[in-house]
C-alpha cells in the first residue's frame, strides 16, 4: 500500500512537471528570432546532453546496455528505432505550434490524448472501460464529430497531437523498453537530423550572436530533463488513476496560457459545442479517476 508520504511526494512531483512543461510550451516566444522548428532542434541536443549527465549522475548506463544487449533480432531492432521519427514530430509541434498560431490545437491534442489512449487499450488489449470512461469517450467523439461535419475536419495539429503518441507507446510497449533508455535513443538518432537542420536553416549562427541563448539553451535542456525525472518520479509514487487524473492538468495550463499569454480566441482551434463537449469529457475522466479517493 502506498503511503501517505508518498502520495504527496508523488502529487508534487506531478504538479510541478505539469508547470515545467507548460513553461516549455512558451519557450519559442524567449527565444525569437529563432524559429518554432529551430527551437525544437535545440530542444533535443539540450535534452540529449542534460539525458547524458542524468544518466551519469543516477549510474543508469549499465541498465541501459544490459536492455539494448536483449535486442537480437532485426524485428526487434526495427520496432524499437520506429517510434523515434514520432517523438521526434511530436517535439516539433509542441515547440511550433505555440509560435506559429496553433497553440489551442496542440492543447486540444493533448486534452484528447488520454481518451485515445483508453479507447486503443480496449480495442488492441481488450482492457475494461468503465461506464464512465465510455460516457467521456462519446462525449468527446460527438464534440470532434460536430465540428467535422460543420467544418469538414479537424485541425491536423490537433489529430497529430492526440494520435502521434500512441503508436508510439504502443511500439515501446510491445518491447518493454525502459523509459530512460527510449528516451535516450530516441535522442541520440534524433541528433544528426537536427544537428543539419540547424546548419542547413542557420539556427548555429542565430544562436552564437545573441548572448539570451547562452542562458535559454542550457535552461530548455534542464527544464527537460526535470520535467521528464518529476514524471518518472509521479508515475512511480502514485496509483495510476490518481497519476491519470493528475495529468490532466498539464493540458488545463497550456490552454489558459494560449488564451492568455499567445492571445488566441477560443473560435481558432474548434467550435464551442466542441470545446463543451471535450471539457464535459475530461470531468467525467477525472471523476473516473478520483472516485477511489472521494
Amino acid at each position: 500500500m502506498l503511503t501517505t508520504n508518498q502520495t504527496v511526494q508523488g502529487t508534487l512531483a506531478s504538479v510541478s512537471s505539469s508547470f515545467l512543461f507548460s513553461l516549455m510550451f512558451l519557450f519559442g516566444l524567449f527565444m525569437l528570432p529563432l524559429t518554432g522548428t529551430q527551437v525544437a532542434s535545440w530542444r533535443v541536443l539540450m535534452m540529449l546532453l542534460s539525458l547524458v549527465l542524468l544518466v551519469s549522475l543516477t549510474k543508469q548506463w549499465q541498465h541501459v546496455f544490459d536492455y539494448l544487449k536483449t535486442l537480437k533480432s532485426l524485428k526487434e531492432w526495427i520496432i524499437f528505432v520506429l517510434p523515434t521519427p514520432i517523438l521526434g514530430g511530436q517535439i516539433w509541434l509542441f515547440m511550433w505550434g505555440p509560435v506559429n498560431g496553433f497553440g489551442l490545437d496542440v492543447t486540444l491534442g493533448y486534452f484528447l490524448l488520454p481518451l485515445v489512449m483508453i479507447v486503443i487499450g480496449r480495442f488492441f488489449y481488450h482492457e475494461h472501460m468503465s461506464m464512465l470512461q465510455w460516457l467521456a469517450a462519446i462525449c468527446a467523439a460527438l464534440g470532434i464529430g460536430y465540428d467535422i461535419w460543420q467544418y469538414g475536419s479537424i485541425s491536423w495539429v490537433t489529430a497529430f497531437a492526440c494520435l502521434g503518441y500512441p503508436p508510439y507507446y504502443l511500439l515501446r510497449r510491445k518491447l518493454a523498453v525502459p523509459p530512460i533508455t527510449g528516451l535516450l535513443s530516441d535522442l541520440t538518432l534524433l541528433t544528426p537530423v537536427v544537428l543539419m537542420m540547424l546548419y542547413s536553416s542557420g539556427g548555429f549562427s542565430v544562436a552564437a550572436q545573441n548572448t539570451k541563448f547562452w542562458y535559454l539553451l542550457p535552461l530548455l535542456g534542464a527544464f527537460s530533463a526535470l520535467a521528464m525525472s518529476l514524471t518518472m518520479v509521479a508515475s512511480s509514487k502514485l496509483p495510476v488513476s490518481l497519476f491519470g487524473a493528475l495529468s490532466y492538468i498539464e493540458p488545463m495550463l497550456l490552454f489558459v496560457l494560449s488564451i492568455t499569454v499567445l492571445n488566441q480566441s477560443l473560435d481558432e482551434g474548434g467550435s464551442l459545442f466542441m470545446y463543451g463537449m471535450i471539457t464535459v469529457a475530461l470531468f467525467i475522466m477525472i471523476a473516473d479517476s478520483m472516485k477511489g479517493y472521494l
